[in-house]
């Protein structure tokens, strides 16, 4: 079935949702319930939504957290056949120790569209925005790559900014980086986002390298589909057995994977929200008697990206959901 409409703006209803949810959870320390909450939230909203949507890359997928399952069906049942990726919430470590950077995310496209990994977990990626798409090449060295995006982007090698995971496995990609004479920003968590960040307008970063999620891979490649940005991505087996996974599913550990192997549509959909304030998308603000909400709407057969600050009322919200966004407090006279 043709999609007509565009969903976006019915998904980010999904990621509001999460976001207001999740954010209650801020600095708790608890990943796990703020993880459910968010689950919770979003699939609440997505059962509203027009589509016959069915969850290909669901939350939670490397860990024992709470998920929207793959395999999950999602929507009214009627309007478009859709493959929908899920991140309730990409950082629930952030949102737990009151981080910067986590947001809530939702992707769809035509079914059959979004690639679906099968037990391989992490991928090497590099990703940059619009302006320096043929500029990369995973299979050359960091320093080629950095260099090449500089040129594209007018920029001199010292402006450049490389988003990095902060994680031991990047200790030679990091001194590779410094050699160079780039910029660098160290992140915990949130591998979409900050790849995201690369191919939005005025950018706070240049370049996304090195090893994350496979899942998140397909999520970003749906954001770039529709800016115009690029990614480009290779298998990374973390031990022997995934490598034997590799080679049971008769897969190529040499073969590069492109935006258009990952999204194989022209009419995608994304939709992202802020839990906690970070470089692509401001936080939940709690006001008294509602929330504010910072979010980006995308879709490629458009090319739109629209930039969302909604506020919610709970008197009016809490009529129509099921969802507890409102906290109600118990005075137990402790604190005096």
């Amino acid at each position: 079935m043709q999609i007509d409409s565009n969903l976006g703006m019915h998904l980010v209803r999904a990621t509001e949702s999460a976001a207001l949810s999740s954010g209650r959870w801020m600095g708790r320390g608890d990943k796990n319930a703020c993880d459910q909450a968010a689950v919770d939230a979003m699939r609440f909203a997505l059962q509203g939504v027009p589509m016959n949507g069915v969850v290909v890359i669901g939350e939670g997928e490397k860990d024992d957290a709470p998920m929207l399952y793959t395999g999950d069906r999602v929507g009214t049942g009627e309007g478009p056949e859709l493959d929908i990726a899920v991140d309730p919430v990409e950082g629930t470590a952030l949102v737990a120790e009151g981080r910067p950077g986590a947001i809530s995310v939702v992707a769809g496209a035509e079914r059959g569209a979004l690639y679906q990994w099968q037990g391989i977990a992490y991928m090497n990626k590099i990703v940059v925005g619009e302006g320096a798409v043929d500029m990369i090449d995973i299979n050359a060295p960091v320093a080629h790559n950095i260099r090449r995006v500089a040129r594209a982007l007018g920029k001199k090698v010292g402006d450049i900014n490389v988003v990095v995971l902060d994680r031991p496995r990047h200790k030679d990609l990091i001194r590779e980086i410094r050699e160079t004479g780039a910029r660098i920003s160290m992140i915990m968590h949130g591998d979409v986002s900050a790849g995201v960040m690369t191919s939005v307008s005025h950018p706070a970063a240049d370049i996304l390298i090195g090893i994350g999620g496979a899942p998140e891979a397909v999520v970003k490649a749906c954001a770039l589909k529709c800016t115009g940005g690029a990614i480009q991505c290779k298998i990374w087996p973390r031990n022997d057995e995934e490598r034997r996974l590799i080679v049971e599913q008769g897969m190529d550990i040499d073969k590069v994977y492109y935006t258009d192997d990952l999204v194989r549509s022209n009419n995608v959909f994304f939709a992202a929200t802020g839990i906690t304030s970070g470089g692509f998308l401001d936080g939940v603000e709690y006001l008294s008697g509602g929330a504010r909400t910072h979010s980006v709407v995308m879709r490629s057969l458009s090319g739109t990206v629209r930039y969302i600050e909604a506020e919610h009322r709970w008197d009016k919200l809490m009529q129509i959901s099921e969802i507890p966004y409102e906290v109600v407090e118990e005075f137990n006279g402790k604190g005096r």
